[in-house]
């Protein structure tokens, strides 16, 4: 399962991207809103450079001719660059048109397999479910990755299906059982990957008993 950064923060970005892990990163205009840069192509396109993955940066337009615009001017800030457009029904006719036209496309704000499976039928690189906000909601986030894994192999699309609202370790843990293709996981809760409390026990152990044993690596 690849995880993208969730993030818009390059400071953050640079850091968990050291880590090896990160195979992309995912903006939004939220994200985007917590920065000081006013500078949206340039964020992108350094957050680009850094990652040497998919990017997601997201159109604002909510009608058909103005997505399209967007989506070609947003497609062209970097190549690896994957332009998330809204599930409306002018988003569907747009992620249609950018797969007629070679613009990868993360079709986002879905929460149900039926949003999936329309989805992968217009052509979608990239699609979500936001298994937080879900959970929020009173709805298992993960039973919807289930459904839409299963739709996705069951007719052999070729879009990918993304965890998306990440929470805590568990949603991480369940997606890659499930299959799930992508992950877009917040700076914090990477490194809480990495975490555990045994990890940490038994490290302080072997550095006690080294210490003890007087013994040289160099």
């Amino acid at each position: 399962m690849e995880i993208w950064v969730d993030s818009a923060d390059i400071g953050e970005v640079k850091r968990v991207h050291e880590l090896g892990i990160v195979d992309g990163a995912t903006t939004n205009p939220s994200l985007f809103a917590k920065q000081k840069s006013k500078d949206f192509k340039g964020v992108v396109k350094q957050i680009a450079d850094i990652v040497n993955g998919p990017v997601s940066a997201e159109v604002v337009a909510t009608d058909f001719e103005g997505m399209v615009r967007q989506a070609e001017i947003v497609s062209k800030i970097h190549k690896n660059v994957v332009v998330k457009i809204p599930c409306i029904p002018d988003g569907l006719k747009a992620v249609k048109y950018c797969s007629d036209n070679g613009i990868k496309t993360n079709y986002t704000l879905t929460f149900s397999a039926n949003q999936i499976l329309l989805a992968a039928k217009a052509g979608a690189t990239y699609t979500n479910v936001f298994i937080g906000r879900l959970d929020d909601a009173g709805h298992s986030g993960m039973e919807v990755v289930r459904e839409a894994m299963q739709i996705l192999n069951n007719y052999k699309f070729e879009t990918k299906l993304i965890a998306a609202s990440t929470r805590h370790p568990l949603h991480i843990k369940e997606a890659a059982l499930l299959g799930c293709h992508v992950a877009t996981v917040p700076p914090a809760l990477i490194e809480k990957l990495i975490k555990h409390p045994l990890t940490d026990a038994g490290l302080k152990q072997f550095l006690a008993d080294w210490e003890k044993c007087g013994c040289k690596i160099e």
